[in-house]
């Protein structure tokens, strides 16, 4: 044994989302320290493994899942919740979001990545991909508390129009060496939870030299690339001006070598047939997030990514783009919009695009090979880590449950994920999170939030007639 301890949970149904697709409905796993040793019937899991636990768990009536993995969210935008609403994506950025990010402080976004896995954990996250933020020291901080696993990355720009004085003064130089002491500082730190990536914020605020000295940091430190890519056809039509391609953004990418393995490519809406085969054939993994695409940015051809072999995987965004960060609600909606978007396209009905068992890949497995990890989490298998989600289907909102994968995709809700579990710990039992205080977490992030707005000037619009 080692001294490590071994939990026995048994008596669930279990969802693998292994390569055989194996679902067992009287199931059982043995977890010895963060590893899953074992997975079966209940009653010969049980048989080897029940004399010598440590603790033994019976889930009968629940469904145990592989953890959801959320490949792309803002952490340090939890705290802007709700100030950028109905907006373009350009005033959302230059009038919003960046007087926001670049008043934070440290202490600002370790709350607001803090308040931020709250809710990821409530909604059965147990990986998260950062999309970028200022202050990667606070989401580390964070992280390391919460318990658990995440992909961080600093948002860098060293180019663009409407920067705030504070990043526009950073170099290219200076970019790459905040990150490259970020990786040297925090990767494979919290129990080996963090993995530190390098981060592109999106093309419009990326030298060359940025993009492809940060192409080379990427592929020496063995980690990934996370880029907004494609969101809105100006920017497609600003790298044909200035980078002189006939397509857009991914043609660019391509062209300079920057489609690779590790670019985990957020949204890429605005993209041709030529650019998804570009995607497929450099094996890009892609985030697709289906609310924020909703709200500004258009449906992506996520259909056509899945055909043509692109590893697609589902993220919520930040709350200024989403305001909801669950992937519960996001797995609902993906297999909706892009069913309807085939209708909307090609005035067809297609209700078989994108099916149940699909989605619920993206928010697993695909979502593990999408932060490189896919040999390592993103199903339940001997050997993996134990990272997994207990649902409670006794709920008006699942009963009755006929067919436990549609189940899982077309009618759980946030309030059926009963207890949490990453690395082997346990971070959620009975829907209380077993590692911060919630109550004090909420009430530092309405402190620190209003100060927040204050300083950084933003004017929000007035809705309706307001009696004080």
């Amino acid at each position: 044994m080692g001294g490590k301890k071994l939990t026995v949970v048994h008596g669930a149904g279990i969802i693998t989302v292994d390569s055989e697709e194996r679902i067992y409905v009287n199931g059982a796993l043995a977890i010895e320290g963060d590893q899953i040793v074992a997975v079966g019937h209940s009653s010969s899991v049980l048989a080897e493994y029940s004399s010598r636990a440590d603790e033994i768990i019976d889930f009968e009536g629940s469904w145990i899942l592989p953890g959801l993995i959320n490949t792309h969210v803002h952490t340090s935008q939890q705290l802007g919740r709700g100030i950028a609403d109905d907006v373009d994506l350009l005033t959302w950025l230059h009038d919003r979001i960046w007087p926001y990010e670049s008043n934070m402080s440290e202490q600002d976004s370790y709350i607001s990545t803090l308040l931020c896995g709250i809710e990821l954990i409530h909604s059965g996250v147990t990986c998260f991909a950062e999309a970028g933020g200022q202050h990667v020291s606070g989401m580390v901080k964070a992280v390391d508390e919460l318990g658990i696993r995440a992909c961080l990355t600093r948002s860098t720009m060293d180019s663009g129009v409407g920067l705030p004085a504070l990043w526009a003064s950073e170099s290219t130089d200076t970019c790459m060496k905040i990150q490259e002491d970020l990786f040297t500082r925090f990767n494979a730190s919290a129990d080996d939870r963090i993995r530190i990536w390098f981060g592109l914020r999106q093309i419009l605020n990326a030298t060359d030299d940025l993009l492809l000295r940060t192409k080379e940091a990427a592929a020496k430190c063995n980690t990934g690339i996370h880029m907004h890519v494609a969101e809105i056809p100006f920017e497609n039509e600003w790298v044909m001006e200035s980078r002189g391609v006939e397509h857009g953004t991914v043609s660019y990418l391509n062209k300079i070598g920057l489609l690779d393995h590790n670019l985990l490519a957020a949204h890429s809406v605005w993209v041709d047939a030529s650019e998804v085969e570009m995607m497929a054939q450099a094996r890009v993994k892609v985030s697709h997030c289906p609310a924020a695409a909703m709200r500004m940015l258009g449906f992506a051809p996520v259909a056509e990514m899945l055909s043509a072999g692109i590893c697609v995987s589902l993220g919520t965004d930040g709350a200024p783009s989403n305001n909801r960060m669950s992937l519960v609600d996001e797995m609902y909606l993906a297999s909706l919009i892009n069913k309807g978007r085939v209708v909307f396209e090609r005035g067809t009905t297609d209700p078989t695009a994108l099916p149940a068992e699909t989605i619920l890949k993206m928010a697993t497995i695909n979502g593990a090979k999408s932060v490189l990890q896919g040999q390592s989490i993103g199903s339940l298998e001997v050997g993996k880590k134990a990272d997994l989600i207990v649902v409670n289907p006794d709920k008006w909102t699942m009963i009755p449950l006929h067919d436990p994968i549609s189940s899982m995709v077309y009618c759980m809700r946030t309030e059926n994920i009963s207890s949490v579990m990453c690395n082997g710990n346990w971070i959620m039992r009975d829907q209380k999170i077993l590692t911060v205080d919630e109550a004090l977490v909420m009430a530092n992030a309405k402190n620190a939030a209003m100060k927040l707005i204050t300083r950084a000037g933003i004017q929000l619009p007035k809705r309706g007639n307001v009696i004080y």
